[in-house]
């Protein structure tokens, strides 16, 4: 009998993390199911590339696991019911909508669906603001944006990673525009003085309006207002303040945090049910010095890594390997001409050293083609030896409060 891992979501987390156990295990012992509602990849680290018309490389999951052994389920998860180890969802694998739903039995659960944009409960954002969090979200920006005539106004709401590259795209793409930021402290504030100074630069010569110390508490349809009660014109808003994580694990009876994130161990398992792992975004992670890890590509790729080989360890009664996670630098796109990569410390504090211009540029992107082509090839880069299932593992889950 094999043992049945599902993993939920195939962005950057669930996909690598599918894949790295499909090498780690021999198909005979596992039944690896990869549930995600798209049938292709999503880079997430481009849509604000996608929002202003470029078009991104199409990477089918069909393709990428092919030969694996990985089966792909195109499904949207509607529960997960812990207690019973079941998975509701709805949708067919010809990538339909059904109205019907079906419940998917497991043995081990990879948690990994995710984030998307969080409103901030700010009054007007969803009905007037834009996203680029999702494909679907860039996709209606990036036909808004086409729409826009000369000398229009568009505000960017967000002075994160987000925010920053999705000002600098657009103005980039379109001179034409308007393009304005409005950020809750200091423009870049999180960087060195070198950093800071790189992109102050690159926001002057691209024409943005920065409007600093501006909380935006509102929004409208042809505007935002901040917490001062400034009006600042907008034809297009595009709100970029963070992630709020998918809503399906706050509703089961696992332990997760006030933002709903799942609590796990040093090896992505769920403190409270020792039969589910979390990884990426919906995972609350310890990093260095204790500091909880941001939700990031960055990020989630190692949590992906230490999850499955922890899953592929206890399968296989070997020891459990321990993935370093820590951060080296943050690496920011400023439109395809410009960028820069700050140097941080374990914990992403940002260091003296920053690399700028050009070679930033392409330093950025020689990174998200690696995230990618990580994902694209799922299998490569491991031991080709797959470890046998030991035992009776291969149908049997850890009882509650199974030590590590």
């Amino acid at each position: 009998m094999q043992h049945r891992i599902i993993v939920l979501g195939a962005g950057y987390s669930g996909a690598v993390a599918a894949g790295r156990l499909a090498r780690r295990l021999h198909r005979e012992d596992v039944a690896i199911t990869l549930v995600n509602a798209e049938p292709d990849f999503v880079e997430r680290v481009r849509m604000h590339q996608l929002a202003v018309g470029q078009d991104l490389r199409p990477r089918p999951f069909a393709e990428m696991f092919a030969g694996t052994g990985v089966e792909l389920r195109l499904a949207r998860v509607t529960a997960v019911d812990a207690d019973r180890r079941t998975v509701t969802v709805t949708g067919t694998d010809a990538g339909t909508e059904a109205a019907e739903e079906e419940e998917l039995e497991y043995d081990t659960l990879v948690y990994a669906l995710g984030s998307a944009w969080n409103d901030q409960g700010v009054p007007g954002t969803a009905e007037h603001a834009h996203e680029i969090a999702s494909r679907p979200g860039a996709l209606r920006l990036r036909e808004r944006l086409a729409r826009l005539d000369a000398g229009q106004p568009v505000v960017v709401v967000g002075g994160g990673l987000t925010g920053v590259e999705a000002a600098t795209e657009i103005a980039e793409a379109r001179p034409d525009l308007d393009v304005a930021l409005a950020v809750r402290g200091g423009l870049g504030d999180w960087l060195s003085p070198k950093g800071r100074g790189h992109l102050r630069k690159v926001f002057d010569g691209l024409g943005i309006t920065v409007h600093e110390h501006a909380a935006v508490t509102a929004v409208d349809a042809d505007r935002v207002t901040t917490a001062d009660g400034t009006s600042v014109p907008a034809a297009v808003t595009v709100w970029t303040t963070g992630f709020a994580v998918h809503p399906v694990a706050r509703a089961t009876t696992l332990e997760v945090t006030g933002t709903g994130r799942i609590v796990v161990d040093r090896t992505m398992r769920s403190v409270s049910h020792p039969d589910v792992y979390a990884v990426g975004d919906a995972a609350e992670v310890a990093g260095p010095a204790g500091k909880p890890l941001r939700m990031s590509c960055a990020s989630g790729v190692p949590t992906a890594w230490q999850a499955a080989d922890a899953i592929a360890a206890r399968l296989t009664g070997r020891k459990i390997p321990e993935v370093s996670i820590r951060y080296f630098n943050q690496c920011v796109s400023l439109g395809r001409r410009q960028g820069l990569i700050q140097y941080v410390t374990a914990d992403d504090r940002a260091v003296r050293a920053a690399l700028t211009g050009r070679t930033a540029a392409l330093y950025k992107e020689l990174i998200c083609k690696g995230a990618a082509w990580g994902v694209a090839n799922p299998t490569m880069g491991l031991p080709t030896r797959r470890r046998r299932v030991a035992g009776k593992a291969a149908r049997t889950a850890a009882p509650v409060g199974t030590p590590a």
